[in-house]
């Protein structure tokens, strides 16, 4: 049974400052911008709390209707490598039907090749063509990244009505580029 619940406004405060502390300030945007995504219908962000009610970690998600994008994710430092991150982001694969993608970084380090293990253990396909992660703050530059996909791999021609989404939906940004 799954422990994940929906956040709400009352949990923003103590998401974001996890997120702050697990992602570099290019990969999130201002507490503001954040908070505000809330009013959209298809964010949502799920949380898991210890029975201390603690924040156990966060997923962020985007439901597209045809997809789902897996935005951030974060386990409280304190309880990572317990299976907690495990069992969150399998949950949520396991509550719909529809196929999900998620960014992760380049594999250019020994934490990265790590995380990329960790999504292909719970199902997830890396997908190695180009993306450019918009920028999530004014003044911040575009992010090389890959894609990786859930169940099955995409080509870089099936992932292209996906992105265009995710720039104009997630990113707000009508520069999309086709490549």
């Amino acid at each position: 049974m799954s422990r994940l619940t929906l956040a709400g406004l009352k949990d923003f405060d103590e998401i974001y400052e996890l997120m702050e502390t697990s992602f570099p300030d290019i990969e999130h945007r201002t507490k503001k911008d954040q908070r505000d995504l809330f009013k959209d219908n298809a964010y949502q962000v799920w949380i898991v709390r210890q029975d201390n009610g603690t924040l156990g970690g966060f997923l962020s998600t985007w439901d597209f209707g045809d997809f789902r994008f897996a935005e951030h994710f974060a386990v409280n430092p304190a309880l990572r490598g317990h299976g907690l991150g495990k069992e969150m982001l399998a949950d949520w694969l396991d509550s719909s039907c529809l196929p999900a993608v998620l960014e992760v970084e380049l594999p250019e380090n020994e934490i990265a090749k790590r995380r990329i293990g960790f999504y292909e253990r719970l199902g997830f396909r890396l997908n190695t063509f180009a993306y450019l992660q918009p920028p999530m703050q004014k003044g911040k530059d575009n992010l090389p990244l890959y894609i990786m996909s859930y169940p099955a791999a995409l080509t870089a021609e099936d992932f292209l009505p996906w992105k265009k989404i995710l720039y104009t939906r997630v990113y707000k940004t009508d520069t999309f580029s086709g490549c």
